[in-house]
């Protein structure tokens, strides 16, 4: 009875999030996801670039800037991002600091799509506990959003290029906040994902060496099945299916789907933790199920809990507690990963 309650919870919720949302054309923007490459007509064209990108390790590396551009004010930070695009807002970066007053650790977090609320009880509780936490605004959001956008339509949509370059520099800006908090003093660096965030988070811990630890919120490995099956993603889907099928869009976005970065992922010196909601419509279980699948068959050892929710619902207590406890016993690990020598 409860769980059907649960259940029909979440679908409002679903609901209220369709909000805005509508269907838009298909486009590939080649030159937009792979930058200097040569233009690409046909999807196949795109899906040969994207596979160049899945095995050239330096697709998520930092352009090479000199670090500088960070102002600090207060609770905030603001640098320009590494990436240009045609939204000019989106192009400066903003993260909102919570202090713990200690140098020895930092949380970095990753939102959900869409998010409209920063992580407020999230950033007080750990700086509480002697971590200082970093909320990103991810691309097109927040700070960053589109004045003529009632959500973040070009971070997630059915631009094939425009969705790949979003997630590259939501990526990069991660990266370039690590080596800011690294010349600050932290020596521990973790990360924090959720939903779409956990993508981010997961591609950040998989190219940066820096990152000891990553907690994955409501993930799977590949984001063109997320989108094709999920709840929240069904105006994309409707957009995508007239023009591409699924085995292609795996093949597009190929770049983003965390699978192909399970070698990286199972390095010895990063710890992995993982939330999972059984009732999910968003992120599906099996989606899920299989990236757990991979990342053991490579010799990862994540710390895995799951919860009889959905994907809304792991706001809601009982389960944000539990989620929160497990991050923080996660977090709060004495045995750190040993370092890659």
């Amino acid at each position: 009875m409860y769980h059907r309650w649960l259940d029909r919870w979440d679908e409002r919720r679903a609901r209220r999030g369709e909000e805005g949302k509508k269907a838009t054309a298909f486009i590939l923007d080649a030159d937009r996801a792979f930058p200097g490459e040569k233009q690409a007509g046909t999807i196949e064209e795109f899906c040969v670039l994207a596979d160049q990108a899945v095995a050239d390790p330096a697709f998520f590396n930092e352009t090479g800037g000199n670090g500088q551009g960070f102002e600090r004010q207060g609770e905030w930070l603001k640098f320009p991002s590494d990436i240009s695009t045609d939204v000019e807002e989106n192009d400066v970066v903003w993260a909102k600091i919570t202090d713990s007053g200690s140098c020895d650790q930092a949380l970095v977090i990753f939102h959900h799509w869409n998010a409209s609320s920063w992580n407020r009880q999230i950033a007080s509780f750990f700086s509480k506990r002697g971590i200082t936490v970093v909320e990103l605004a991810m691309p097109y959001h927040f700070q960053r959003s589109r004045l003529d956008s009632s959500h973040a339509d070009y971070m997630l949509s059915a631009n094939l290029g425009r969705t790949i370059q979003s997630m590259r520099q939501a990526v990069l800006d991660g990266r370039k906040l690590i080596r800011w908090l690294k010349r600050e003093g932290y020596r521990d660096i973790s990360v924090l994902g959720m939903s779409l965030g956990s993508w981010v988070a997961g591609l950040v811990a998989a190219h940066d060496l820096a990152v000891s630890r990553a907690s994955l919120f409501l993930t799977a490995g590949s984001l063109a099945d997320m989108v094709w099956t999920g709840r929240a993603t069904r105006a994309i889907r409707h957009s995508l299916e007239p023009e591409i099928d699924l085995t292609d869009l795996r093949r597009a976005w190929g770049p983003l789907n965390l699978e192909n970065y399970v070698h990286r992922l199972a390095r010895t010196d990063l710890a992995l933790h993982v939330v999972l909601a059984k009732r999910d419509k968003v992120v599906l279980p099996e989606l899920s199920a299989s990236f757990m699948r991979k990342l053991k068959d490579t010799g990862a050892r994540p710390n895995v809990l799951e919860l009889n929710c959905g994907h809304y619902s792991l706001a809601m207590p009982p389960y944000v507690l539990l989620a929160g406890l497990s991050l923080k016993r996660f977090l709060s690990r004495t045995d750190r990963p040993t370092p890659l020598r």
